[in-house]
């Protein structure tokens, strides 16, 4: 039973490695040379930095972390050992004009693999651009009711933070309080997005086994 658990716990960090690579989030260890020392672990403001600069190089058409390849991904594997895991995902899909039904569907495959993992998971609502169409807002709100509902539905697995509220032009919930690009949330938003994630990260892991 144990050694199941570690293996799909191991599974699920090759997934999450893969997003933290384009995605850092604060208290994840970053990838270092397989030189068989521990990831070093990025800090708040390293992490932030790292994220802004992926979105400025997604804006122009780059890839987001150039210098980052397959090796990177086992380094940061072996050093990953999470609490919980905060899942942000959707908004892409949308752009590309997904379907409502595929992004949910992408969604509750990730829970679930978290969650046979035995790893929390923070689920957080789709945060808004500036140039979305009427379309793409009301694609965008029936995932986010999706996700409120699937949490509310599987309470000590899976929890919702409105990371969308958190981000949002205050009296408009379709537009960001402030962007570089129009497309990413300023620095000030992904704080305040933090601030929304912190007490809900926090209601989530007393609940680790």
């Amino acid at each position: 039973m144990r050694s199941n658990a570690t293996s799909s716990r191991r599974d699920f960090c090759r997934i999450t490695a893969a997003a933290i690579l384009t995605r850092p989030l604060t208290g994840f260890a970053a990838p270092q040379a397989a030189t068989g020392a521990r990831p070093k672990v990025l800090t708040a403001d390293e992490s932030l930095r790292d994220l802004v600069a992926g979105n400025e190089r997604f804006v122009k058409g780059q890839t987001i972390n150039p210098r980052r390849g397959p090796s990177d991904f086992s380094a940061l594997e072996k050093g990953q050992y999470p609490q919980a895991v905060v899942i942000i995902a959707g908004v892409n899909d949308v752009y590309q004009g997904r379907a409502v039904d595929h992004v949910t569907a992408q969604l509750d495959a990730m829970y679930a693999r978290a969650r046979a993992a035995g790893i929390p998971v923070i689920a957080g609502t789709i945060v808004p651009y500036n140039t979305a169409t009427a379309d793409q807002n009301a694609r965008m709100h029936a995932i986010n009711t999706w996700i409120r509902r699937f949490a509310h539905e599987n309470p000590g697995d899976v929890w919702c933070a409105d990371t969308r509220l958190a981000a949002a032009e205050p009296g408009d919930i379709d537009r960001l309080s402030g962007s570089p690009d129009g497309l990413h949330p300023d620095i000030d938003g992904y704080r305040r997005m933090a601030d929304a994630l912190a007490p809900v990260i926090g209601a989530a892991l007393p609940t680790i086994r």
